[in-house]
């Protein structure tokens, strides 16, 4: 069964009073890169799954290090990691850990925070004059939440109707990737890829539907490995009721290839 749920951010004034009361200046947050904050409050947004925006949380001065400089970092810091759980990093198996997870970090899972790794969407006349929606389906989701950095996994399903312009089918695949490779809140992810479609194909009328299995939700907490969750964005054409009908039959039809 599809369910349709709007996407739900952050937005009451009173709850930001409420964290900012928590927060070092802004200034001393990004000097030391620490925060301190309620417990009861960083567990209300990460089992709640929580976002406070359309854009990635990002500091003015992310891209200052290089990507072999991030590397070393992350390395020094994920072998205290471990170090402090009581692994032995003199193991022959652990010894390369922190350098392939900060490499797989900063070169593979979050290359998407980098936007020199946007993917370059070029636009090409729609001289066939189609004028019907155009649909990819079974997009390939793999992102991880931000709240945990445990992954959810899942399909995509994309579709615009051309104002004039149409992209090569296999760019739309490369939007989800780049904005899946990120530290990510579903909600976030799927409005992230509706408005990049909307600027790049210069049109409101654009669908997002994502459905994903988080492993926040299966390996720890509740540990329910059933669910999944749905999120879906519908602009321009497709908030009338037969468009984003359409849509759907089209995500429920089953093709022989």
């Amino acid at each position: 069964m599809i369910l349709e749920q709007e996407p739900v951010f952050l937005e009451s004034v009173t709850f930001f009073k409420i964290f900012e009361t928590h927060l070092m200046s802004k200034e001393e947050k990004n000097r030391t890169g620490t925060v301190e904050v309620d417990p009861e409050i960083v567990e209300e947004i990460g089992d709640n799954h929580l976002a406070t925006s359309i854009d990635t949380p990002l500091r003015t001065d992310a891209f200052d290090l290089s990507d072999g400089e991030k590397i070393k970092r992350i390395e020094k810091h994920f072998s205290e990691i471990m170090h402090v759980l009581g692994l032995d990093l003199n193991d022959q198996s652990l010894q390369g850990t922190p350098h392939r997870v900060a490499k797989m970090y900063v070169k593979e899972i979050f290359s998407g925070l980098n936007p020199e790794n946007k993917p370059k969407a070029s636009k090409f006349d729609n001289k066939f004059d189609y004028n019907d929606m155009v649909v990819v389906k079974n997009i390939d989701v793999t992102s991880f939440c931000e709240h945990h950095f445990l992954p959810f996994l899942g399909k995509a399903h994309v579709a615009y109707v051309s104002s004039g312009n149409v992209i090569g089918l296999s760019k739309i695949n490369r939007i989800v990737e780049y904005y899946s490779s990120r530290p990510q809140v579903q909600e976030r992810l799927t409005l992230q890829i509706a408005e990049e479609l909307k600027k790049t194909m210069q049109t409101e009328d654009v669908a997002v539907f994502i459905e994903s299995k988080h492993l926040c939700v299966s390996t720890r907490g509740i540990k329910d490995k059933q669910s999944s969750t749905v999120t879906v964005e519908y602009s321009g054409i497709f908030e009338e009721e037969t468009t984003k009908q359409k849509f759907i039959d089209y995500i429920r039809a089953e093709t022989e290839m």
